[in-house]
């Protein structure tokens, strides 16, 4: 059996963004989604939550459509960064940079581009915090999982396993789920026809905590566009929502935690009866809206 664990990644640590209007986000975010400000820079906020990161978001200024920049991923060690370096070329991908990150969290960094254009930071000896103990209950604590498109899902995870050693947790019709630790998944692939965004979950720290802040967002005229309902793989609850500009969002709680014992399952294990697209049969299916939405923010195609 595979293990279900990357030698080299550790975690997903934070995402970050090209948006219209920082201090629109900057509203957003910490009035309504419930993030703290960690940083400043000029043309640049940084967001974080109650857990140990120094921030989740990272959100730059630029007009025009929403853009996502990279997704940083934190190593297991400095070990990690070289071969991660070394894998990359093999996998189909490039080496964008390495040397010191150029974000308040510090630390080294390598950045890696895989063939389609998805940007990959992975990042060592970057600053934490103590975490808020006990936390906010209902602040986001860490980002649970980034969710990419791919118009060749088993290309990109083959790059996701070979540059990164990611390994598959499960395989449904429209996903793949990939894990580097404990959480069963941290990255998955949309199996579709683009290569945009499907979304970034946070993670929450209770079931009730889910469902307070989708009253949250309703009040403040942001309606669930999925949810809530708990997901097959990973076991999770979860609600979605589309932000000020665009990005597709989700808080979640309570995600499946694997090991070395855990089995990968395939499309025909993840069946619905008719009328259900999630194990509480609560919600209804994802809306046009909502799936426009997760195929409109790209990968900046340079930064």
């Amino acid at each position: 059996m595979a293990t279900m664990t990357s030698p080299w990644v550790r975690a997903l640590r934070s995402v970050a963004f090209d948006v219209p209007d920082l201090a629109a986000a900057e509203r957003f975010y910490t009035t309504v989604w419930q993030l703290d400000v960690a940083a400043r820079e000029p043309g640049a906020l940084y967001l974080r939550g109650s857990g140990a990161d120094h921030h989740l978001l990272a959100l730059h200024e630029r007009a025009g459509t929403p853009r996502i920049r990279q997704v940083t991923l934190r190593a297991r060690s400095a070990a990690a960064l070289e071969s991660i370096a070394g894998a990359t070329p093999a996998a189909g991908g490039r080496v964008a940079s390495r040397g010191p990150a150029g974000d308040p969290a510090g630390g080294t960094a390598l950045t890696i581009v895989d063939a389609d254009g998805r940007r990959y930071e992975i990042v060592h000896g970057d600053a934490r915090r103590t975490p808020a103990a006990p936390p906010p209950r209902d602040q986001p604590v860490r980002l649970a999982h980034a969710v990419l498109n791919s118009h060749r899902v088993e290309h990109s995870r083959a790059f996701l396993e070979q540059a990164l050693g990611f390994v598959l947790a499960d395989r449904t019709k429209i996903m793949a789920f990939m894990n580097c630790d404990a959480d069963h998944h941290t990255l998955a692939l949309g199996d579709t026809d683009n290569d945009a965004l499907n979304h970034v979950a946070f993670l929450m720290p209770t079931l009730d905590a889910v469902m307070r802040g989708g009253g949250r967002m309703k009040d403040a005229g942001y309606p669930s566009q999925w949810g809530p309902g708990r997901h097959g793989p990973g076991d999770n609850a979860f609600n979605y929502f589309i932000d000020p500009f665009g990005l597709v969002i989700e808080y979640t709680a309570e995600v499946e935690q694997i090991d070395d014992t855990h089995t990968p399952r395939g499309p025909a294990d993840w069946q619905w009866p008719p009328g259900r697209v999630d194990q509480w049969g609560i919600a209804p299916p994802p809306g046009d809206e909502l799936k426009r939405a997760q195929r409109a923010v790209h990968f900046a195609p340079s930064l």
